[in-house]
């Protein structure tokens, strides 16, 4: 029984000290504050401006997490490549996978940062327009992997292209 009463007592020294005290707190309370307050700006998970609009994301997301909205006016790349819609990102769904990151024609085809990403886009330093007309040299096998989850093939017309 004293065992007892011990254990009790010092569970509850040690809770009402790390609840009055904050004594074991892992996040400071000036970046609590200014989460809950609207300070902290969530990372940009999808890069517009560098999106070809291809929809490789969306289809191969094994949550739904990745919804391709209609752009108001559509955008020209090139010819034959209109971008009619662009990648967004749900995180609640998202379990990052990173197959939208992978899957992506501007990292898988061009080896660049792809334009979304589960955590944090970055900056993105090529146009996309010269990257759709930019030839690419990658293995035949994995064109067709790739191409298989691309809405638009247009990519792939160009790959077939340049190789003639």
């Amino acid at each position: 029984m004293k065992n007892l009463i011990r254990i009790m007592l010092e569970g509850a020294f040690s809770n009402i000290k790390r609840i009055f005290f904050a004594s074991d707190r892992v996040t400071d309370m000036k970046l609590r504050e200014d989460i809950l307050n609207g300070n902290v700006k969530p990372e940009t998970k999808v890069d517009l401006d560098s999106c070809i609009g291809c929809g490789g994301c969306a289809n191969v997301c094994p949550t739904g997490a990745i919804t391709m909205k209609k752009l108001n006016q559509a955008e020209w790349l090139a010819d034959g490549w209109v971008k009619k819609e662009v990648p967004e990102l749900d995180s609640s769904k998202c379990v990052v996978c990173y197959w939208c990151h992978d899957f992506c024609p501007i990292y898988a085809l061009f080896g660049l940062p792809a334009s979304i990403h589960p955590n944090s886009v970055g900056e993105f330093g090529t146009s996309p327009k010269d990257l759709i007309e930019r030839p690419f040299r990658i293995p035949e096998d994995k064109v067709q992997f790739i191409s298989q989850y691309l809405s638009d093939k247009t990519v792939i017309k160009n790959y077939k292209n340049s190789k003639e």
